[in-house]
């Protein structure tokens, strides 16, 4: 399963406003579109928040990639942003967070669920990606970034 094939273009921000964790997410929440309204921004918030009691999402080297499952959805849903100037967000390593993937799979898909997680840490893991995704001009040149990347797998 590709992330072009999750991610749709219109669920990335170039350029996140949130300050705090809880902005960013639900900042990443509302790109996810008709989903998050059915469902409530802050029921999906609520859900993020739990897994994170678990353990930062935060994964290290300016990357968090918050996730959770959803009860009420059928598919996975993936959004993107990015902050230039970074948020704080309990990463492994303690530095703040700049490229941010949302997940979200339904309540009863864990092998789905953690291939996507597997492939976004494995594309996110090659620093001159992170280093793309940080220069790109604007949510087009992120898109094509990232689908560019994930084809090389």
């Amino acid at each position: 399963m590709k992330i072009g094939e999750l991610l749709p273009r219109g669920a990335i921000r170039s350029e996140l406003q949130g300050q705090t964790k809880i902005e960013i997410l639900r900042e990443l929440t509302d790109l996810l579109g008709e989903p998050q309204k059915n469902i409530g921004i802050d029921k999906i918030v609520e859900v993020l928040l739990e897994r994170e009691k678990l353990g930062s999402t935060g994964i290290g080297d300016g990357v968090a990639i918050p996730h959770g499952k959803l009860p009420g959805i059928s598919s996975v849903l993936l959004s993107f942003g990015r902050s230039a100037s970074g948020i704080s967000f309990d990463s492994l390593d303690e530095k703040p967070a700049h490229l941010f993937f949302l997940l979200l799979a339904p309540e009863n898909s864990a092998g789905i669920h953690l291939k996507v997680l597997a492939r976004i840490s494995r594309l996110l893991k090659d620093s001159s990606f992170r280093e793309r995704l940080m220069k790109a001009k604007d949510a087009d040149e992120l898109y094509r970034i990232i689908v560019e990347e994930d084809g090389k797998y």
